[in-house]
């Protein structure tokens, strides 16, 4: 039977449509009387046998449909003209319209899926549905969705979706006929289609009935063929694909008829997804082909005419003129990443094109610099930083985060591999070394690290021709390090590649025959043993590996044990003198801790006992037959030793001395003490566990422990501080000392803990430098002291101030945050203090009450009871018992006043009872004492104001008050000192309260004798000294209120010491109130003591970042001068002419800038790459680009030396690594400079704008080369853009002064080193204050308005369009054909800028935009869209900025495709799709949260933000833009979100 003029057939809707609706609305549409009546209708036209319709009594037909069922004994069916009439007829009947609309629409989706193979049948149905449709007795926006969702339903697999029938009952004569007309594939496909995960697809519990439960008007009797039919359809998996083909292509042609009309955005959305669906899932296979047969899987099947019309579909979606649906759309979908595509033109067209499009997207979104997401330290306040508490080897499978950072469009991408890292095999790199194993070691204890898949890439590194790590046996002693951790050991012992690997790591060994006896250090003895070590360590534990064990390595065994017995022989015991090791000695007992670790701890440990037994001492404060045990004193171990001991030895050692020192029965010694501290220090990662969590797992009751608790905070208070901070583990030990403190705080007499807990806790706040809550939750009152509320609230404003509020969270936690302190906190702070806030912080304590009055009120009101106490407690003559009846009988305020109290008695009287004082403040709580300590300033400072009054002199008044508080503070040691300071300096206010403050620094000399005392008695580098320790007396250390009932010994607290977080804030408010000339002289005197802080590095840099633009030249000099010499602060050469001479005002040069940028390409930002340099001396720009490397080593800029990047951690405590030292001297730099940040910046920006250029002219007088010899003004090519940068500005390059040995002196080519220098001028840009960025704002967009060929308005709109793509392309690329832009240049380095920014500061980076604007051309617009796309994944969390940006977006785009837009020539609104698929991507970036994905949703928030800008533009634009709106009717976004479809607007 010919296909195309075929009989149709008699079929039955055995599949119904209606799982598109709820199940009681199914059952509903299938018992509808209509149901049987409109599928015989349909069956009739579609071809149906007479008598088996005769036979048939139980349908219910119209009596004029049953005569002509009757009467047309015939073949064929009615003409389809006839059908609508018939229809018209019988709807008459039914007189609710909207079910028998329903009703219609579920029987014709049945035929749909029953009749799509028959080619007359299925043109039926297409003709019956348009006219149905144009008739208004169907709706396309209702059939379209649920025709949809039925035929994935019937595509879902067997027993996954339910029952699929293709056909009703067929006897064989009356077989499905594939039908042969043009618009079908007539062959076979062989590759089946399978399930399809449609987007929305219902739930499917109409198909999942037996067929024949109220599904269709059949017989019962007819269910058994038709199931029998569906299985043999099952079974024929290649006819079921060819079903769904045909099933796709009826179901595009009734969409392309529909489509014809105007229909709803979500119907147009559901289309858009299906059509995707199918066409992304066209290859896939159902579920139960056979899996052994691979040839099944691989077979090619045609393309089919249906994924024709679906690309039809989708095109007429998308198309710009009607944009029912966005383009973006498809930007976003599965559909460019068709893993298998077929050899078809149309559908490879499609894929290029979304190619093409999302390529343009990525292009306003990606950085400017491919190196930018490099994650250095630079990035860490944007990453999580978490160190778990990993308790032995019990998470020895724990996988930390590997090291990821965003791509363009947010998907993640991994770091190097590690086994890449490991540096080059050379003796001179032993620092080098030491820094790698400490991390890997860490790394592989951590469970970070696949062992096996380590030693295999290092393996494979070698095998490939890197030989360059195998120079020594340093690999060797790497793999050492770590053969002792558990999941190490186990992996050698029990996997099944076991053999294998140790045969690799054997084949590492580098046997060194050279070894010069006259020139022996100690790491050439551990290289040349430690083979031997390790292959004796495996066998230990493997010994299948004795086949592999050389003679020399046994004989390097046997002389490491005859070393040891000769070296322990003569003493008898297990112990060495370390202090007269030589360097084989030292070196021998390196190989002793990697073959032996617990003989060489037990060494260690005996040598702490040397110096012989305990002592017994009789202690301060002790009873007569009480005694104390100390342990001698003897040399701490050298760091020298120290560094190379294995780490296993390491851990083995402090878990010992952990021991003995916190759970010993004896005073441990300052050497023992001072050694474990080390031990942490060289080791930092592999040896940190914090030590609250670390101890109190060991001993729950631990910390009640007579002196731990001293001890514990003593160790972390004066050594530990950086180490902690280095972790960012500074804000749990703050936690945990809070706790200690609000327990305490109460107690009575506990004022030496409280004291330490306070001060350490005072240092760790002011050592914080982001956000921190003083509270893990923002829930009830602060623990905090009153001290410490005030100490956080000044460190919150150093740290907004001059580095900002890094995260989102922070800043919305900071109002509650600053109500949660201040709800506890009685201080208001100066007008003068105030005015140097921050003002986030300012504005908020602006309106706060002083309280000051009320406390004068309160204590007149209290003043005569509080001196009747005071007259009977204090005098000469009072009876001592008193003390005891005033502790217990007097009322709390009154006890607040006993200070204020005593103050007043000392004017009238010569003596006071000191002593009773002394009991009283020693019996008060710690509270107590301060609350006395802080009403005794307010009243002394209002009685010196009422004496004035009187007529007194001020001079008198003064040297009066700082008598009494001598009294207090020296002669009889009642109060501390450090916190009566800052109740002084907390009153600034006050015209005589800083007064006080000098005289007690600068002219009384207790102070200046303990100061002397403590920097002589001291080391500020304390690691560096190996001599005995000397303790202090308990009472000279701490005086008499902090030591009057303790009896355990200090060990490196002391009075003076607790002044080191108080002296910076006391030249801190000496700035706010302008007495600069004073605060130098307090730097001068106390600048050997500062020596001692533990983070004056970062005190001197948040200093002059702090009050930038304020100081003056000499007190900058000053300031810097608390660095020392000792720190070797790396600052250029050239900047002590720059520093305080007679021409600091005058800017300095280019050169000083070129140098400063390129200390931070040779010290901060990573080389391009680790792998071993092809030719960086190689400047003649043909570099090619695969081979961007950087030297191992290389001379450095300012004449900083590369061996200091490789110091060690406890070299750089502050800030914690050479490579932030350097960043931060260079913030320094610039801070210290007496030139305005506008000059500053100004010299940065135009270095940056030309600096290839600037390089090629600098380097060995190559001058103008390659493109710069070109004059094409435009860089439309290859060759314009060198000349744009060059010839714009080169008398500047001529003149630049930059050495002809510039670019050499960094490693790198000229190309190389130009696009390294943009990045490192951003970086350090964003360390600088906000002032900094106003400057750089405005210069950039000088400079990008300037430009000659931009603002050419001569030049055609595609000339310019093009001119801008090329000059935004990456520079990396640019600069490889000397071709660099200063607008490509300028953008870079605002990418560079804004990455390294914190959150808070990005609030200003709107202003380039505003300096651009008015936008008058569309080359100026995809400039603007260039500089802000990038800040797209940064904005995505912060609601408001990132609103604040979409809208000014929108008005740029305004400016020139605005409704009164004045840009001239016209630009169609087609010339930007990049910009308006930029736009949409945004907008769901945001709704996301992150990287968009297929189900992302824009918030209603910001597509009511949309709906009003887009008001503003030109209708042609408003156009594309239109789906971003809230109305359900225009957009698909709208008509698809769950907001608004419930709640539509």
């Amino acid at each position: 039977m010919d296909g195309g003029h075929g009989q149709r057939q008699p079929l039955s809707p055995a599949i119904s449509a209606s799982a598109v609706v709820p199940h009681q609305r199914q059952m509903q549409l299938h018992q509808h009387p209509a149901r049987p009546a409109i599928a015989d209708l349909f069956t009739l036209y579609l071809g149906v046998n007479s008598k088996q319709r005769a036979e048939d009594p139980a349908k219910e037909t119209s009596n004029k449909l049953q005569k002509r069922v009757s009467a047309l004994n015939r073949d064929l069916p009615p003409r389809d003209e006839q059908f609508i009439s018939d229809f018209e007829q019988l709807r008459t009947r039914f007189p609710d319209q909207e079910q028998l609309q329903a009703v219609t629409e579920s029987v014709l989706i049945s035929f749909v899926l029953q009749c799509s193979s028959h080619a007359p049948q299925s043109e039926f149905l297409l003709f019956a549905t348009q006219c149905l449709c144009a008739r208004g007795h169907l709706r396309w926006d209702s059939l379209i969705p649920s025709l949809l969702s039925a035929v994935s339903s019937a595509e879902a697999p067997t027993g996954q979706g339910g029952s699929v029938t293709v056909g009703g009952p067929v006897s064989s004569s009356s077989a499905i006929v594939a039908p042969s007309a043009p618009s079908f594939h007539a062959s076979n496909p062989t590759s089946p289609l399978s399930a399809m995960n449609a987007i929305g697809s219902p739930t499917q519990s109409g198909i999942d009935q037996p067929v024949g439960a109220n599904v269709s008007p059949m017989k019962a009797a007819e269910f058994a063929t038709l199931g029998q039919l569906g299985t043999t359809a099952r079974g024929d998996q290649s006819c079921r694909g060819a079903e769904a083909s045909y099933l796709y292509h009826l179901s595009c042609r009734i969409i392309l008829a529909g489509l014809q009309s105007n229909l709803k955005p979500a119907t147009h959305a559901v289309t858009f997804q299906h059509m995707i669906n199918w066409l992304v899932n066209w290859d896939q296979r159902p579920r139960g082909v056979d899996e052994a047969d691979p040839a099944q899987t691989r077979i090619e099947r045609p393309v089919h005419e249906w994924m024709h019309l679906c690309l039809d579909v989708i095109w007429i979606l998308v198309d710009e003129e009607k944009c029912r649906v966005p383009f973006y759309e498809l930007v976003r979908s599965n559909l460019q990443f068709l893993e298998n595509i077929p050899d078809d033109d149309a559908l490879i067209c499609i894929i290029m094109e979304i190619h093409r499009r999302r390529d343009m997207v990525c292009m306003h979104m990606q950085m400017l610099d491919q190196h930018l997401h490099c994650p250095t330290f630079g990035t860490h306040r944007f990453l999580s930083q978490s160190y778990p508490s990993i308790a032995g080897e019990s998470v020895a499978n724990l996988r930390y985060s590997p090291i990821t950072y965003p791509s363009v469009l947010g998907e993640p991408l991994h770091g190097e591999d590690l086994a890449n890292s490991i540096p080059k095999g050379e003796t001179q790199c032993w620092q080098d070394w030491l820094l790698f194993a400490d991390i890997f070691f860490f790394l592989m204890k951590s469970g970070c690290i696949d062992f096996l898949d380590f030693v295999d890439k290092l393996a494979s590194r070698v095998t490939n021709g890197d030989q360059q790590i195998l120079r020594s046996n340093h690999v060797t002693w790497l793999l050492a390090q770590i053969i002792r951790i558990e999941i190490v050991m186990n992996t050698l012992s029990s996997d099944p590649r076991k053999v294998e690997t140790t045969r690799k790591i054997i084949s590492f060994h580098k046997e060194d025959k050279s070894l010069d006896p006259n020139n022996i250090s100690p790491q050439s003895i551990l290289l040349d043993f430690i083979s031997s070590s390790q292959t004796l360590r495996i066998w230990s534990f493997n010994t299948s590996i004795r086949e592999h064990l050389n003679n020399d390595q046994l004989q390097k065994g046997k002389q490491i044990d005859e070393w040891w017995k000769q070296t322990t022989k003569a003493s008898g015991e297990r112990m060495i003198d370390f202090m007269n090791l030589d360097e084989r000695s030292m070196g021998m007992f390196w190989v002793l801790s990697f073959t032996m670790a617990q003989p060489a701890c037990d060494a260690v440990m005996n040598w702490f006992t040397s110096a012989g037994g305990a002592e017994f001492i009789q202690g301060p404060n002790m009873q007569p037959n009480e005694r104390m045990t100390l342990m001698r004193e003897t040399y701490p171990l050298s760091m020298a030793l120290l560094s190379g001991l294995s780490i296993n030895l390491c851990l083995k050692l402090a878990f010992q001395l952990e021991e003995t020192i916190f759970l010993g029965q004896a005073v441990p010694s300052i050497a023992m003490v001072e050694t474990y501290v080390r031990l942490l220090l060289i080791t930092p990662h592999s040896l940190f566990r914090p030590h609250f969590t670390t101890l109190t797992q060991r001993s729950p009751s631990i910390l009640s422990k007579s002196g731990v608790s001293l001890l514990l905070l003593e160790i972390l208070n004066y050594r530990l501080l950086p180490l902690y901070r280095y972790h960012g583990k500074s804000k749990a030990l703050m936690y945990d000392v809070t706790k200690i403190i609000s327990m305490i705080k109460g107690k009575r007499g506990e004022h030496r803990l409280f004291r330490l807990a306070e001060n350490l806790c005072m240092n760790l706040i002011l050592s914080l430098r982001d956000f921190f809550l003083v509270k893990k939750e923002l829930k009830g009152p602060t623990e905090f002291t009153e001290t410490l509320n005030r100490i956080t609230i000044i460190s919150l404003a150093i740290t907004i101030k001059t580095r900002g509020i890094a995260e989102v969270e922070h800043m919305i936690y900071l109002q509650p945050l600053l109500e949660q302190i201040m709800a506890t906190s009685q201080h208001t702070w100066s007008e003068k203090t105030l005015r140097y806030f921050p003002p986030l912080i300012r504005d908020f304590l602006m309106g706060r009450m002083d309280k000051r009055g009320q406390t004068i009120q309160s204590w007149q009101q209290a003043e005569t009871t509080v001196i009747n106490q005071c007259n009977q407690l204090l005098s000469p003559s009072a009876e001592p018992n008193y003390v005891m009846t005033y502790l217990n009988h007097s009322f709390a305020q009154h006890r607040h006043y006993l200070c204020a109290g005593a103050w007043m008695l000392m004017n009238g009287h010569p003596e006071i009872n000191s002593t009773n004082l002394a009991r009283v403040l020693r019996e008060f709580s710690p509270e107590e004492v301060t609350a006395n300590i802080y009403t005794m300033v307010d009243v002394l400072l209002h009685h010196i104001q009422l004496e004035l009054q009187r007529g007194h002199l001020a001079q008198d008044l003064l040297a009066k008050a700082i008598t009494n508080l001598a009294f207090f503070i020296w002669t009889h040691e009642l109060l501390p000192l450090d916190i009566l300071l800052l109740a002084l300096i907390d009153r600034d206010d006050d015209p005589y309260a800083l007064r006080l403050v000098i005289s007690l620094l600068l002219e009384r000399p207790e102070l200046q004798h303990r100061i002397k005392a403590f920097c002589g008695s001291r080391s500020p580098e304390h690691w560096l000294k190996d001599q005995p320790p000397k303790r202090a007396e308990l009472q000279k250390a701490l005086g008499n209120h902090l030591s009057w009932k303790d009896r355990y010994p200090p060990f490196f607290d002391d009075i003076a010491a607790r002044l080191l977080p108080v002296i910076p804030l006391i030249i801190y408010r000496l700035i706010e109130n302008d007495a600069t000339d004073i605060a130098d002289r307090v730097l001068a005197f106390y600048s050997t003591f500062l020596a001692f802080h533990p983070l004056r590095f970062t005190f001197v840099r948040d200093i002059l970042a702090y009050f930038y633009g304020h100081l003056p030249s000499k007190l900058i000099v000053r300031i810097l001068n608390v660095l020392g010499v000792s720190t070797k602060t790396p600052f250029s050469d050239s900047f002590a002419q720059y520093l305080g001479s007679s021409n600091s005002s005058i800017c300095p040069p280019p050169e000083y800038f070129a140098n400063l940028l390129l200390g931070l390409v040779n010290n901060v930002i990573p080389p391009l790459s680790s792998k071993s340099k092809s030719n960086p001396a190689d400047a003649s720009g043909n570099t090619a680009r695969t081979s961007f490397s950087k030297p191992h080593a290389s001379a450095q800029a300012g004449g900083n030396s590369n061996a200091d990047g490789q110091r060690a951690f406890y070299q750089n405590q502050d800030p914690g690594s050479y490579t932030q030292l350097v960043l931060e001297t260079a913030a320094i730099e610039i801070l210290s400079l007496s030139v305005p940040a506008s000059q500053i910046v100004s010299s940065l920006v135009q270095l940056i704008a030309h600096v290839q250029a600037t390089l090629i002219q600098s380097n060995s007088g190559q001058g103008m080369s390659g493109g710069l010899g070109q004059n094409s003004g435009l860089p439309t090519s290859s060759s314009g853009g060198g000349a744009e940068s060059a010839a714009a500005n080169r008398a500047n390059t001529s003149a630049s002064g930059i050495s002809a040995n510039f670019v050499s002196r960094s490693g790198y080519s000229c190309q190389q080193l130009s696009v390294l220098m943009i990045q490192a001028c951003g970086f350090l840009l964003a360390q600088l204050p906000p002032e900094f960025h106003m400057q750089l704002y405005s210069e950039a967009a000088r400079i990008i308005k300037d430009c000659r060929w931009l603002a050419d308005s001569s030049r055609p709109v595609k000339e310019l369009d093009s001119a801008v793509g090329y000059a935004l392309l990456d520079p990396t690329w640019a600069s490889q054909d000397n071709t660099s832009t200063a607008i490509g240049n300028i953008v870079a380095l605002l990418h560079s800028f804004f990455s390294n920014l914190p959150q808070e500061w990005l609030e200003s980076s709107h202003t380039v935009i505003k300096h651009l604007r008015p936008v008058n051309s569309v080359a100026m617009l995809r400039i603007v869209f260039r500089i802000l796309g990038p800040l797209l994944p940064r904005l995505a969390f912060a609601r408001p900025l990132f609103m604040k940006t979409l809208a000014l977006l929108f008005n740029v785009l305004g400016d020139v495709f605005g409704k009164n837009s004045q840009s001239s020539p016209h630009v169609e609104a087609s010339e930007i799709s990049d910009i308006i698929d930029f736009l949409h991507h945004a907008v769901m970036y945001e709704g996301q949260g992150g990287p968009v994905q297929s189900t992302s949703k824009p918030k209603v928030e910001i597509l009511t933000l949309c709906g009003k800008v887009v008001d503003m533009l030109r209708p042609d634009v408003q156009h594309l833009l239109s789906h971003l709106k809230t109305d359900p009717n225009s957009s698909i976004y709208a008509a698809t979100h769950p907001k608004l479809v419930q709640h539509p607007s």
